[in-house]
């Protein structure tokens, strides 16, 4: 595995841990709270985004309006089962999640989410830079790479591995000043 691409996963491991983070209650209506929800359409689980407009038309109320009003019902229970943790009110043609205000032990539980998905993050990029190490390792017993050019991917590895475990935390302070703002 080269650097090049060693830096490339680790880029879509912090885009995966960001995604992970919007799946996080805030306080405040958000979309991406509905990101994870599948719903049984015709038979086959179907991501609740390609059947249903989402919208928020205030800080506290996300709507749902599906394109197919017969999948109204589906798409409700959907949502009831899911772990978004809301209640969905139907009015017949569109749906409406209203998100209630966080108490402080909820907030809590959300930051210790979000510390959690960092971490899994940063073993995620532990792992990129470990398995890089192996490859490199194993070009140097094979010949390929002189040690002090083992040596240089290695410092280089590092530091991308530095770089990107601080990106992680950046977003984390940040998910972590989203939800404990009141």
């Amino acid at each position: 595995m080269k650097l090049a691409e060693a830096e490339s996963t680790m880029q879509k491991t912090v885009e995966a841990t960001l995604r992970a983070f919007n799946t996080i209650r805030t306080g405040r209506a958000n979309s991406s709270l509905l990101d994870k929800v599948t719903v049984e359409y015709y038979g086959t689980p179907t991501p609740l985004k390609s059947l249903v407009n989402i919208s928020t038309p205030d800080a506290t109320t996300i709507l749902i309006q599906p394109y197919d009003k017969s999948s109204l019902n589906a798409v409700e229970k959907a949502i009831s089962l899911s772990d978004v943790g809301l209640t969905p009110s139907n009015d017949g043609s569109v749906i409406r999640l209203n998100i209630p205000p966080l108490t402080s032990d909820r907030r809590k539980e959300f930051v210790k989410l979000a510390a959690k998905y960092a971490e899994e993050g940063r073993v995620a990029i532990r792992n990129i830079r470990r398995d890089t190490v192996d490859a490199i390792r194993k070009q140097e017993k094979a010949g390929e790479m002189s040690e002090d050019e083992s040596r240089d991917q290695q410092d280089k590895l590092q530091k991308l591995t530095d770089k990107y475990n601080a990106k992680i935390s950046e977003l984390l302070v940040e998910k972590e000043k989203d939800i404990t703002t009141v």
